[in-house]
């Protein structure tokens, strides 16, 4: 068995140390939001939605990156199916970024019929269409739209058995112009404009001669919008260099791309699953509460209590009884 080089080595140990952060952090989110109440609006079933895209790429989309790494030998399809996965997640979470700017702009542009017209129920279908969409556009190479009549016999076997990579199976006309120019660079355009349209209206609405509660209220919104713009710019940040490098395979083929670039965009585009609770705990007062009544409730104290009781377990006989209110065996 040879062994892996250096490079490949580290860049598995990153992923791994990615991987299970990113489905901590996740579930800590999903969970935060499911024991407080407060964090029940709307905007956060669509940060739920984004949190349970990020669980997904660390529990299912990096144990497959490390492998086709290492250079599985696969059917055609199987492999296809793996790339298409990570497009659908990926896919999902611009549109749930997206969502999530449309229902801050409407809480700022309609503040006193915003509950009124984004109901729970409105947003649920919301989330669902989201997922429909992204699971259309991702999936979109299984129907044709893949690299199987290009690859030539050196690639493939005649059972269409293949060395899993990612630019093996998917095409790069249907990454670039469909998928980046398509999917997502416009949405990032647009979560761009709206973004710049609330801190406009935000800031409008602070320099008024306002009640202290509308000015209360405003100020709340900012500083969940900065949030929410800084999760969506370290997104933007992730993933464009995966594509601009996308773009290079396609319109400079015979352009050098070292591995380890290709290694740290890949990085990249894992780690931003990962950073996401980072930033709610950070920037978000709610999220942070509910993060720390958490570790308190179920970490911390369960901690405590194991000590506890393995002290008492472990204690001479008179000691014990001390714990136990200083009865002994009846």
């Amino acid at each position: 068995m040879t062994a892996l080089p250096a490079s490949k080595a580290v860049y598995i140990g990153m992923e791994v140390v990615i991987a299970v952060s990113s489905v901590i952090g996740n579930v800590m989110v999903v969970w935060a939001v499911r024991i407080n109440r407060s964090l029940r609006e709307t905007t956060f079933c669509f940060i739920v939605s984004l949190a349970l895209a990020d669980i997904a790429v660390g529990a299912l989309v990096i144990p497959l990156a490390i492998t086709i790494s290492i250079g599985l030998q696969t059917h055609f399809y199987s492999c296809l199916l793996v790339a298409c996965t990570v497009l659908v997640l990926t896919q999902s979470s611009i549109l749930a970024l997206l969502a999530i700017a449309i229902d801050r702009y409407l809480r700022v542009k309609i503040p006193m019929s915003y509950k009124r017209v984004v109901t729970p129920r409105r947003a649920g279908t919301a989330v669902l269409l989201c997922w429909l969409v992204s699971i259309i556009v991702g999936m979109a190479p299984m129907f044709g739209w893949n690299n199987l009549q290009h690859l030539n016999s050196s690639k493939i076997t005649d059972d269409l058995v293949v060395t899993c990579e990612f630019e093996t199976v998917i095409s790069m006309d249907y990454m670039v112009y469909f998928n980046f120019f398509g999917w997502v660079l416009p949405p990032l355009l647009l979560m761009l404009a709206i973004y710049t349209e609330i801190f406009y209206m935000i800031h409008k609405q602070l320099n008024k001669k306002v009640r202290f509660s509308q000015k209360r209220y405003y100020g709340k919104e900012l500083k969940l919008a900065k949030s929410l713009a800084l999760v969506l710019l370290l997104f933007a940040v992730s993933w464009l260099p995966l594509h601009i490098l996308n773009c290079i395979t396609l319109f400079c083929p015979a352009c050098d791309k070292p591995i380890f670039l290709i290694y740290i965009a890949i990085i990249l585009t894992h780690g931003n699953s990962a950073v996401n609770p980072i930033v709610y705990a950070f920037r978000i007062k709610k999220f942070r509460t509910a993060f720390w009544k958490i570790w308190k409730q179920y970490v911390f104290w369960n901690s405590t209590a194991d000590s506890v009781i393995s002290s008492i377990q472990h204690a001479p006989r008179g000691q014990g009884d001390k714990w136990t209110g200083g009865k002994g065996s009846t």
